[in-house]
């Protein structure tokens, strides 16, 4: 069977000269901001990562074709898309096969990177175990990606309204190295602080890339995630999120909202309880992100 991948023009003359590549999801884009911000957003990202010396590859799915880097009107007409699917490893195969369009997820987009030969994924913040797991047993495949898809993942931390310190253990039980940036606390998406302590610190982009081809080396499983923390004038301090977090998971229950379709609720609604302050933030963190993506990518292709 022939893989329906493609790589976008400016990422096959990247991949072939050896040049830095950053991957970028495409959920953030369709399940995860308002239009028009998705868009401007994702321009935003892409030239970010791009003023820092690396490529960006947003990847989704278009027509049964797995994307690895979008043209400028592909990206203006996913971010204007209704009903897109959102993918992830149980689904990707399933929509490739029917001719279908989807955005991917952390764990999708860390398999198309590694299809595509990328060693850096820059996104906003990872999924986890949800609030209650022990009883939904709802745990998002990232963490298990994690642990299987040699892709280093740069993020905010996981998404707020998880349960952190669940998601951290299973991060550790499934020997995923957790890295965090510039401070000894794992950060907490709109906050810097979560309360806990990031099993590793790691400042500087050239030893998070040396960690990252030490572990290829080894021929250990799976990659890394480096949290790196919200800029300080851009977060949301955790006391002041913690109710309206807890507002919208309220709200979630009441109105049955389940599965996939969980974080999109939630995030709209903190959303609107913050009256726009949290798609502020988010945005914030994202070109953080990718800054600091780029430099390791950097890292990682001066060392091959």
């Amino acid at each position: 069977m022939t893989l329906p991948l493609i790589l976008a023009p400016e990422v096959q003359a990247a991949a072939d000269a050896g040049r830095p590549i950053v991957a970028l999801e495409s959920t953030i884009i369709t399940h995860g901001m308002p239009w028009p911000q998705n868009l401007e957003t994702a321009r935003k990202v892409e030239e970010t990562v791009r003023e820092a010396g690396a490529v960006p590859a947003t990847v989704a799915i278009l027509d049964g074709q797995l994307h690895v880097g979008l043209e400028p009107a592909q990206l203006e007409a996913l971010a204007q898309a209704k009903d897109v699917a959102k993918l992830s490893r149980a689904d990707l195969a399933v929509c490739l096969s029917r001719g279908g369009n989807g955005a991917t997820t952390v764990a999708a987009t860390m398999i198309a990177a590694r299809l595509a030969g990328i060693d850096v994924f820059a996104t906003g913040g990872i999924g986890g175990v949800h609030k209650g797991a022990e009883l939904s047993f709802d745990i998002s495949a990232d963490l298990q990606e994690l642990a299987a898809t040699p892709v280093t993942v740069v993020a905010a931390g996981a998404k707020a309204i998880l349960d952190l310190p669940k998601t951290l253990e299973v991060l550790e039980t499934l020997g995923v190295p957790v890295i965090s940036v510039g401070q000894d606390a794992l950060p907490a998406f709109w906050s810097r602080d979560s309360g806990l302590k990031a099993p590793l610190r790691m400042d500087d982009p050239a030893e998070i890339a040396e960690a990252h081809l030490m572990r290829q080396a080894l021929g250990i499983p799976g990659g890394q995630l480096v949290t790196n923390p919200i800029p300080v004038e851009d977060e949301i301090a955790a006391e002041v999120l913690a109710p309206v977090i807890a507002q919208a998971q309220a709200d979630a229950e009441a109105q049955g909202i389940t599965a996939k379709n969980v974080t999109p609720f939630l995030l709209q609604r903190i959303f609107e309880l913050t009256e726009g302050r949290s798609l502020e933030a988010n945005i914030a963190l994202v070109l953080n992100n990718a800054r600091l993506a780029a430099a390791i990518a950097t890292e990682i292709s001066a060392r091959r």
